[in-house]
């Protein structure tokens, strides 16, 4: 039996609904599903996220398992700010959340829609990030977990993943083709995998949307810029904005920018060359391996967003990549280089134009940066051993 309250899933590609008290993770077009359900309003007094936002959700309270999801801080950097001549640049830096990235926010909503319908097994296709989370909000709600982590995802971001209980398997293949049999399996066995874009997913990303504009205020900034890999964060972004601009609760939306690896940038592609349809990106490696996806199950549904919405999508080599991670860790702020992504964009944005002199920006930082400290290869980082009796030469 569900207990959801009544909601849809709809497809903004060819306009399909289907009953949320469905297993539904994709349109049968092939496209990703959204979240069609509007609350009333937003419960500031609480910092949990699903206390908060609960009217932008048709769960039952019962449903919810919380880690403490959302509430993140909306970090101003003045220097960067200066730097690009822009009136401000902010970071919401997800970080802050209870396995140290963004995905939690997904976790927590789809951890409820399984629990509505019933489900005692959960599971998930992951670069790493969502891995870990799943395996910690499953353990958390006594759910079995199945993960599934790419061929090329590096022995120290498995331990994090194995320590919750999960049910640990690194598989070589493509990543669109683990993605595609997961759910196949995922009907099969009676297993709820909760991969990276499907529609609880993208639901919960959106009270990032909800955050940024309550902590402006509600008045929003004139950029808001992703670090995109399978594309639902994005999309749940945009979704987020679009229900507060209906709730009264702010007057404009934000545009949007898509930031990706320029060697592994398959939206970008399709973006700068006019095309409806993303074609697979050959898949280089990058330092940001977060976002290392060739063919994004959601990279239809984001190009075709930006175009909608003004936005655009730019493309970070791996230089500024280092380059940005390195400034934002000198700012204070040490994040995983797929988070520092969107600097690199900003810088490029702004050079090429595209963002103007005086506007604001918002970047979201996904993931913290011991997430993948391989990283740290890439700058030269310096420290130097000494005697108690050395001290009072070396501290002048």
């Amino acid at each position: 039996m569900c207990s959801l309250k009544k909601a849809l899933l709809f497809c903004k590609s060819c306009g399909a609904e289907y009953d949320a008290c469905e297993a539904r993770f994709r349109c049968d077009c092939g496209e990703p599903l959204d979240l069609k359900y509007d609350g009333a309003g937003i419960d500031t007094s609480s910092r949990v996220q699903s206390k908060r936002f609960a009217a932008f959700f048709p769960f039952a309270e019962d449903d919810w398992v919380s880690l403490g999801e959302g509430g993140t801080p909306l970090v101003s950097v003045e220097r960067f700010a200066k730097e690009l001549g822009l009136s401000g640049v902010q970071f919401k830096n997800e970080s802050a959340n209870p396995t140290w990235s963004f995905k939690d926010r997904g976790t927590a909503a789809c951890i409820a829609h399984a629990r509505a319908l019933g489900y005692t097994k959960v599971g998930t296709v992951s670069s790493g990030n969502m891995a870990a989370s799943v395996a910690a909000y499953a353990a958390a709600a006594g759910m079995e977990a199945f993960i599934l982590v790419k061929g090329n995802v590096a022995d120290e971001k498995l331990a994090p993943i194995a320590i919750y209980g999960a049910h640990l398997l690194r598989v070589a293949g493509p990543y669109d083709e683990l993605y595609k049999e997961s759910l196949r399996l995922g009907a099969e066995r009676g297993i709820y995998y909760m991969n990276s874009d499907v529609p609880f997913r993208a639901a919960g990303s959106r009270t990032i949307a909800f955050e940024i504009a309550e902590e402006r205020g509600f008045d929003v900034p004139d950029w808001v810029i992703v670090p995109t890999s399978a594309g639902g964060n994005i999309r749940g972004i945009i979704n987020g904005f679009e229900d507060l601009l209906r709730a009264g609760l702010i007057a404009k939306l934000p545009r949007f920018i898509c930031a990706q690896a320029k060697n592994n940038s398959p939206i970008v592609t399709a973006f700068e060359n006019g095309w409806t349809q993303i074609r697979r990106a050959p898949d280089a490696e990058t330092i940001a391996h977060a976002i290392d996806n060739p063919f994004p199950p959601s990279g239809n549904r984001v190009v075709a967003e930006l175009r909608r919405l003004n936005g655009t999508a730019v493309s970070v080599p791996e230089g500024e990549i280092v380059r940005a991670q390195a400034d934002m860790a000198h700012a204070g702020l040490f994040a995983q280089p797929a988070s520092c992504v969107p600097l690199g964009a900003l810088r490029a944005a702004r050079a090429s134009g595209i963002v103007k002199e005086g506007e604001s920006a918002v970047l979201v930082t996904t993931g913290g940066g011991l997430k993948y400290t391989t990283a740290f290869a890439a700058h030269k980082l310096e420290w130097r051993d000494c005697a108690i009796g050395d001290l009072a030469e070396l501290l002048k």
